[in-house]
């Protein structure tokens, strides 16, 4: 029996005698648990633009109220952007090298600040996890392999004489029942911060939809953390107790984020299960404040930590003091994804809907390398994964970590490419060499990918040429889910500040999406529609008040 005591300074009550023996917690009545449900359903459901309409101070135009105005709260959201990937020369680097990602958190980051009125800034952008966010209709067709490669070459909608190649990857799917069995670790954070309804109380409402799909040899632990840390829970599958305890959590305190990792680590090795699914769900924040708070320190301990098997994937909440660079960056070293929950629907997409794909892995370490053939492509640059990139020489080194792909997950990445002849972004070098000859001249370029079985050391090869014969005519003619991806991607690259999208505008974006919407189940796309169209009016609005 795990013997760590819970310090009164976390501020947990537990509903029925405020216990902090996890027997008692199992006793709460179910009455009291569906109240406690209708009440945090009411919080979570309250939108981040309601929430930022709050914090907003207005001054009012009467002398009397003068002396209420109170300067507005400081935003102290941080991220971590990097400029947008150069456009190469095929003559001088031909091979491009990068690890793929399946973290969806930056669109949901994006579609709370534009409901919340707000243009993100470019450095919240990371256009990749735009197009990663929505689902697309590639075909599960591996055989010997965990997952499927498409790709399709198409005239981009933006510029002159320039063609996307878009890499889809489809992950094998796999039912509920087929998933190995889970050790979890809800590592969740109860600081003062966290006192906010788009934090804790949609934290809770969230969780509670996750562990209403687990199964009966799926074991559940709670740690929280605050001035110090705490294991509300230990190992366990009984679902009414793991409710209870997540019902009964409250905000207060200081933010000991790092213990709070060491401790959910350690308790994740206690339920240790060969095989089986072992991860840790980090949700918070990201607001550190006691102890380690440096993304750095924070990221070696983790990667020091994720060699015991265990993965750790992130779940971001609230505005005004998120650290998003410190949230993707732990997911990235953590071997699991990141996530941005801005709303209860944001948490079922995440939690329920994708729930195989957040917590399955299928292929580890998965490297993306494409050397272009300078007889036919003088030109390209990668559209998004600035933080991904790789040295040509790690796609060959099983010891260079990568991004991890789950049960189901669909991974699209497009490059620009400009071909042999048509005029491009950089000027032709005085001395330059002329492009070599090459016996596949029916080449553009050779696709290489890289990766592991989720319990192997050693990665295996797939390669795919590339052939010009293959693109399509014209943008109109390639397939709708090329054509949404990449309006998606101009519609990032945009909101970046648009260097490379000559001749598009968010009206175009607009209407490339309606016309490529398909099927939409869940309604993602025709919801891009709308954030597009409120993109174009801010920055209208923008503008204005610039002149």
């Amino acid at each position: 029996m795990y013997t760590r005591l819970i310090p009164l300074s976390l501020a947990i009550t537990l509903a029925a005698c405020g216990s902090t023996r996890t027997e008692e917690v199992a006793q709460a009545s179910s009455a009291s648990l569906d109240l406690a449900y209708r009440r945090a359903d009411a919080a979570a459901t309250a939108s981040a633009a309601d929430h930022a309409a709050k914090q907003r101070v207005a001054v009012a135009a009467a002398p009397a109220m003068a002396e209420a105005w109170a300067p507005p709260p400081e935003n102290r959201e941080r991220y971590a952007g990097k400029d947008d990937n150069p456009v190469k020369a095929v003559a001088e680097e031909p091979v491009s090298t990068f690890s793929i990602d399946v973290d969806t958190g930056a669109y949901a980051n994006v579609r709370r600040l534009l409901n919340a009125g707000e243009l993100p800034p470019a450095e919240a952008v990371r256009v990749e996890e735009l197009i990663n966010y929505f689902p697309y209709d590639y075909t599960d067709t591996a055989k010997r392999q965990p997952f499927a490669v498409h790709t399709e070459i198409a005239p981009a909608p933006w510029g002159n004489d320039k063609h996307l190649i878009r890499i889809g990857i489809k992950a094998q799917q796999l039912t509920r029942q087929a998933l190995p069995p889970a050790n979890l670790v809800f590592l969740v954070d109860v600081s003062g911060s966290m006192n906010d309804p788009a934090k804790l109380p949609l934290l809770k409402s969230s969780l509670r939809l996750l562990v209403q799909q687990l199964r009966p040899s799926d074991k559940v632990s709670l740690v929280v953390y605050a001035s110090n840390t705490g294991v509300v829970l230990e190992p366990t599958g009984d679902r009414q107790r793991i409710l209870a305890a997540i019902e009964q959590l409250q905000a207060g305190g200081a933010t000991a984020g790092e213990a709070g990792i060491r401790l959910a680590y350690r308790m994740a090795r206690q339920g240790y299960v060969a095989g089986g699914i072992n991860r840790i769900l980090l949700a918070t924040d990201g607001d550190f404040n006691v102890g380690i708070d440096s993304v750095d320190a924070l990221k070696s301990l983790v990667e020091r930590e994720r060699q015991s098997g265990v993965s750790l994937t992130t779940l971001g909440f609230g505005t005004g003091n998120y650290h998003e660079a410190l949230m993707e960056q732990l997911a990235d070293v953590g071997n699991g994804s990141y996530h941005y929950i801005d709303t209860l629907n944001e948490g079922h997409k995440v939690l329920v809907e994708e729930m195989n794909s957040t917590l399955a892995t299928v292929a580890r370490d998965v490297k993306i390398q494409v050397e272009f053939n300078p007889a036919q492509v003088s030109e390209y640059r990668l559209v998004g994964y600035e933080n991904r990139m790789l040295r040509r020489e790690d796609f060959n080194n099983d010891k260079v970590d990568a991004g991890d792909v789950g049960a189901g997950h669909t991974v699209t990445a497009l490059y620009e490419v400009t071909f042999a002849g048509k005029a491009g972004y950089l000027p032709p070098l005085r001395y330059g060499k002329a492009a070599p000859a090459t016996n596949r001249t029916g080449e553009i370029a050779h696709l290489r990918l890289r990766y592991k079985q989720p319990d192997g050391a050693r990665s295996q090869l797939l390669e795919i040429p590339l052939r010009r014969s293959d693109a399509k005519p014209s943008f109109a003619a390639a397939s709708p889910d090329f054509r949404f991806a990449s309006a998606v991607a101009g519609f990032g690259q945009l909101l970046r500040g648009g260097r490379y999208v000559d001749g598009l505008d968010y009206a175009q974006v607009s209407r490339i999406a309606a016309g490529a919407r398909g099927p939409d189940h869940y309604g993602y796309r025709a919801e891009f529609e709308r954030l597009t169209n409120l993109a174009a009016s801010l920055t209208t609005t923008q503008v204005a008040q610039a002149e």
